[in-house]
């Protein structure tokens, strides 16, 4: 089975690569259709089903993945997140999300002010492409979690879920 990515991130295609070890795994620039910077829990879902859904538009023989990372705020104070979105060959879609953490108000206001998580990271870290390697969650974890393992666990989420439903529909078919 074909599984295309909606991203040329390296962290994305590895987790994907990872969870899917005998699929033939391509990745692909695909359209998120949201901000820059997703700025809500339903903005940045949206972006992975619409990086999902431009895939099979793409490629309708595969199944299409689309990974999403973006901040949501909660009682004032902003929080990391991401979503995963993942539509199979009987195009049902199938999301989750994965860990969340509070972002420093030295990040969060410069997020608020209209600047890319990604491009503060690079300042604030002091080096380039953090979003390419261990991403924000590797800088505020103490590298215990990187971003490849952030998505490798919503990867994972949504494979066991359609798993589940692919399994479940065989057995009631028989």
């Amino acid at each position: 089975m074909k599984i295309i990515i909606g991203s040329m991130n390296k962290t994305k295609i590895e987790a994907v690569k990872e969870v899917f070890p005998t699929n033939q795994v391509l990745s692909y620039s695909a359209e998120s259709s949201v901000s820059a910077q997703p700025f809500s829990d339903e903005e940045t879902r949206t972006g992975a089903i619409n990086r999902a859904k431009d895939c099979i538009a793409m490629h309708p023989d595969a199944m299409g993945i689309g990974l999403e990372g973006g901040v949501m705020e909660l009682n004032g104070q902003l929080f990391l997140c991401n979503w995963g979105a993942m539509i199979d060959l009987k195009k049902q879609v199938h999301t989750a999300s994965g860990a969340r953490i509070l972002l420093p108000e030295e990040i969060s206001t410069p997020l608020r002010n209209g600047v890319e998580l990604g491009d503060i990271m690079d300042s604030y870290a002091k080096r380039q492409g953090v979003r390419h390697n261990e991403g924000a969650i590797g800088i505020f974890t103490n590298n215990l979690v990187s971003r490849k393992n952030m998505f490798l666990h919503v990867v994972t989420l949504l494979r066991g879920q359609w798993e589940y439903w692919h399994d479940s529909n065989l057995k009631s078919s028989d």
